[in-house]
């Protein structure tokens, strides 16, 4: 059930990458063999997961996520993507719509946010008041329209203790990546708690 009262969404420059028929295609193939779902959605989502890109603008980013190929990482289809990035100045830039699953977190993409911040580590985010205060901005939106709780806005190397964390290859049960530790999104999270959904 969403709040009586939300928040704004903050100012989002939407610049999507292609997502074609052949790309969802690819979605929906990969929702199966991942989570056993038979769809490309991204239909009422738990989480909202926050990245460090490694990379140096929003542009950079966008051309990464971009071309549907096969990631480096893991080797399958569709590329790999988030929703949005937060540049260093607080642009917020909208990569991909809310009703499309993006493959940015493994066990987590049927039900996830994914949000790139422009950057090398997390304390280029944390210790760039502009970026940071967009990112807030941007992540109490999506958490109020969407109803999520303060506790389900992740770090990416958080998501093996995510209860909504689930995986049907079982090699993968306990990938994660380095960027968000706890540490970093106890802060993250402490500065989201002040704000709250009612406007």
């Amino acid at each position: 059930m969403l709040p009586a009262a939300a928040p704004p969404p903050p100012p989002i420059v939407r610049h999507y990458i292609p997502y074609p028929a052949r790309r969802k295609r690819e979605m929906r193939a990969y929702a199966m063999r991942h989570y056993g779902l038979d769809t490309w959605r991204l239909r009422n989502p738990k989480v909202i997961v926050e990245h460090v890109a490694v990379a140096g603008s929003t542009n950079a980013v966008f051309a990464t996520f971009a071309p549907d190929v096969a990631d480096v990482e893991l080797h399958e289809l569709p590329g790999v993507c988030s929703h949005f990035v937060v540049g260093p100045d607080g642009t917020v830039v909208q990569m991909v719509p809310l009703s499309i699953m993006c493959r940015h977190t493994v066990g987590l993409n049927y039900t996830a946010i994914g949000i790139e911040h422009v950057g090398y580590r997390d304390a280029d985010v944390l210790g760039n008041p502009k970026q940071l205060d967009a990112s807030l901005r941007l992540t109490r939106w999506l958490r109020c329209r969407f109803g999520i709780a303060v506790r389900n806005v992740i770090g990416h190397n958080e998501s093996l203790s995510s209860p909504y964390h689930r995986e049907r290859v079982v090699a993968l049960r306990r990938q994660t990546h380095g960027d968000w530790v706890r540490a970093s999104m106890r802060r993250y999270r402490a500065r989201l708690r002040t704000l709250p959904c009612a406007t």
